[in-house]
């Protein structure tokens, strides 16, 4: 048996970040807190499209709507008769038998920071204060987490969050890990939000220029494990895991885990087909992460720009100082919008296919709200969060279909609404947790996981 204080000084070789690391680790009976249905899913990859895609220029086109409304872009058939996408997503197109678009996805908010807290934990929370919206302890725990909740320990951390967290200007985005449930179900978090002091939840892999023999000549990075130690000890948030430790240690020192973060392994042929860029390459990493038995994987859509600062880039309100102030409709054209998506999301679509791993993989993409009907003075559109598409694929979603309408401007839903809630409810009956299935914060009060009700007709 390893001991604590040893765990500890080994998982401080692979940065302090890791220190929390085995709160990632649960126990098999965890889940027993619910009555899940069958799982249909093994895995699930979520792709949040940080900003708030406009679903009249990508997957709920009105080419109809007057103009002032209707895109500048144009719609174009996919394999799936009747159903089209905008002509900046040729790629797509073709993969349309295998992709479920939800055009119905409804809340009330237009305000970034509400909106991705509602999105990620099923909450409304109205304590949030824009733009001071940071993560606390109290929060309800988002999806990931309770994922983890209800996953037994492996050899792989649950939840995997990449390329980081939601977060610009100092600020973690509140909604993006577990909050009350405590720091054992956090995502990992591979690198720190954007702009912030924050470290990341878990590392998995040696600070930058410290190796062992460093590591062990410097006795104040010990004195610190020590404390780190004492205080994991006495902390109502991590008791009982000292049987994790060990675990831990092991875990993030596999051959496995290793394995799976080195995207050189990879084929040059199928990394081009990704796209040599922050975003392919992130699922490209996600679909190495679900193979090495990660439960779920959250990627974070968000580019920086040329001076440093973080952009949510589906906010194509247009006229943004550090994009060059460029419009709205020039935005989704670049580098940071529709192409890498239109590369990537086909590329994952149609690699975890031919792998024979997409019945068993869920994939949603959906953002934090939708866009205004108006284009805007500066050819871009606003928040809207009363309308927005998602699009699901895998975990036995019946590819090739459309789920709820819209108005004859892509502003309201017609019929067959989905709220946050119904989404992530989804999410966990397609991952086998029941939605009625019981949480419990650390004073020992049961929460239900989430108040939505899953939309089966999605599934084949």
């Amino acid at each position: 048996m390893l001991h604590r204080r040893d765990a500890m000084i080994r998982l401080g070789k692979l940065g302090l970040g890791a220190l929390t690391l085995p709160n990632l680790l649960t126990s098999a009976s965890a889940g027993a807190a619910g009555n899940a249905p069958h799982r249909r899913a093994k895995s699930c990859i979520y792709i949040f499209l940080w900003g708030g895609p406009p679903q009249q220029d990508l997957w709920d086109m009105k080419p109809e709507a007057p103009l002032g409304i209707r895109s500048l872009f144009r719609p174009i058939r996919t394999v799936v008769p009747g159903i089209d996408v905008c002509d900046q997503m040729p790629l797509l197109a073709r993969q349309m038998d295998k992709v479920a678009v939800v055009r119905s996805v409804s809340h009330g908010s237009n305000i970034h920071e509400a909106s991705v807290y509602h999105m990620l934990t099923g909450k409304q929370n109205p304590t949030l204060v824009a733009p001071r919206n940071i993560r606390r302890r109290t929060d309800f725990p988002n999806f990931a987490a309770v994922q983890s909740y209800f996953s037994p320990p492996g050899k792989m951390p649950p939840a995997v969050t990449i390329p980081r967290p939601i977060g610009h200007d100092g600020i973690t985005y509140a909604g993006t890990y577990a909050g009350f449930l405590g720091p054992r179900y956090d995502p990992m978090e591979l690198r720190e939000a954007p702009n912030s002091g924050d470290r990341p939840a878990h590392a998995v892999s040696m600070a930058d220029g410290i190796n062992d023999a460093r590591l062990i000549a410097r006795r104040g990075l010990l004195h610190l494990i020590d404390e780190q130690d004492r205080c994991l000890q006495h902390s109502r948030t991590t008791e009982g895991l000292g049987g994790f430790y060990e675990q831990a240690f092991r875990m993030v020192s596999s051959a496995a885990a290793k394995r799976a973060f080195n995207l050189d392994l990879e084929p040059p042929s199928l990394r081009d087909r990704y796209g040599r860029n922050e975003y392919g390459e992130s699922f490209l990493l996600a679909r190495r992460l679900i193979e090495a038995d990660v439960r779920l994987v959250s990627v974070i859509w968000m580019y920086f720009m040329p001076a440093g600062r973080i952009a949510n880039v589906w906010d194509n309100h247009g006229g943004t100082a550090g994009l060059g102030g460029i419009g709205g409709y020039a935005m989704l054209k670049e580098k940071y919008c529709i192409p890498p998506l239109d590369q990537a999301y086909s590329a994952l679509i149609g690699d975890l296919a031919d792998r024979g791993l997409l019945e068993e993989t869920l994939v949603v993409a959906v953002g934090e709200f939708g866009r205004t009907p108006k284009i805007n003075a500066n050819q871009g559109r606003d928040h809207w969060g009363m309308c927005q598409s998602a699009l699901l694929a895998g975990g036995s979603i019946r590819g090739g279909q459309v789920y709820g309408s819209t108005d004859k401007l892509a502003a309201y839903v017609k019929d067959n609404p989905v709220s946050p809630e119904d989404l992530l409810a989804t999410i966990h009956h397609a991952m086998g947790i029941s939605p009625e299935s019981e949480i419990r914060d650390r004073d020992g009060r049961p929460f239900r996981v989430c108040e939505g009700r899953p939309v089966t007709d999605l599934f084949a």
